[in-house]
């Protein structure tokens, strides 16, 4: 569909058919965490910094997400779930395609748990949302997460990469997933994916080196790059260190050097 081709080509460059995303949509999940208290400082450095796009809430757009600085995509996310609820892993639906289409998003986003109580439910909405996706020409990411009684291992690679073949068998577009630790075991998850599949970023890593090392070996193996929240947006400089991935993700750069961009080490 050229309508689904334009929008995805917004989100995902062109030329090396990888993306940087960078969700910001943990403001109902967690609150307003240190890095997304001032939506629009944010969203300019990881612009600034070389990101294709933004995941964000519908009550955030209208914050800043542009009218200043250059251009980055928009991502709607459209489940949600908060910390202090009964089941945080039970996402639900919290606005529609058609509003996101209203807003001007480049695509939207659903999030299911796959293996927690509701998991179910998640997955009758996130198949259904693909339809509608697929009636208005709307790029469907999925957020797929191995979470549950039966998970004793969110990363292992057999629930990974079970996770993210369900999402593809439902009818997203791209997969976002957890990293399995190592190259060897993502290359399952990206062989047995017949759509592009980025890593999460997950809980704040120790160190710079081993984030990018993470990266650079995601897309060595043929992740289509990353969707990394926290590890972007409460870093010391986040335009920085979305630079330093933009490079090993679309330029393949190695990781001493683009440590040295966040380092600033001419």
């Amino acid at each position: 569909m050229i309508d689904k081709k334009i929008r995805i080509e917004r989100i995902i460059n062109r030329k090396t058919g990888r993306t940087v995303i960078v969700p910001m949509d943990h403001g109902v999940s967690i609150g307003p965490v240190a890095g997304i208290e001032n939506m629009s400082e944010t969203i300019d450095g990881v612009a600034s910094g070389g990101a294709n796009a933004v995941i964000m809430h519908k009550g955030m757009v209208r914050t800043g997400h542009r009218g200043y600085g250059i251009d980055i995509g928009l991502i709607i996310h459209l489940s949600a779930s908060t910390s202090l609820g009964p089941d945080p892993d039970h996402k639900v639906m919290v606005t529609t395609v058609e509003k996101a289409v209203r807003i001007g998003a480049d695509a939207v986003s659903v999030h299911v748990n796959v293996g927690s109580e509701m998991e179910p439910e998640m997955l009758e909405t996130l198949g259904l949302t693909a339809e509608i996706c697929d009636e208005w020409g709307m790029p469907l990411i999925a957020m797929m997460y191995p979470r549950g009684e039966k998970i004793d291992n969110e990363h292992h690679v057999d629930v990974v990469k079970l996770a993210a073949r369900a999402g593809a068998e439902l009818g997203a577009d791209i997969i976002k997933t957890n990293y399995t630790g190592d190259p060897d075991t993502f290359s399952e998850v990206v062989n047995g994916c017949p759509v592009p599949v980025v890593i999460a970023g997950g809980p704040k890593v120790e160190t710079n080196e081993e984030l990018l090392m993470m990266v650079k070996n995601a897309v060595n193996v043929g992740g289509a790059g990353v969707a990394i929240g926290r590890n972007i947006f409460q870093a010391e400089s986040p335009r920085k260190t979305t630079r330093a991935i933009a490079e090993i993700v679309h330029n393949n750069m190695e990781v001493e050097e683009a440590l040295k961009i966040i380092e600033d080490i001419k």
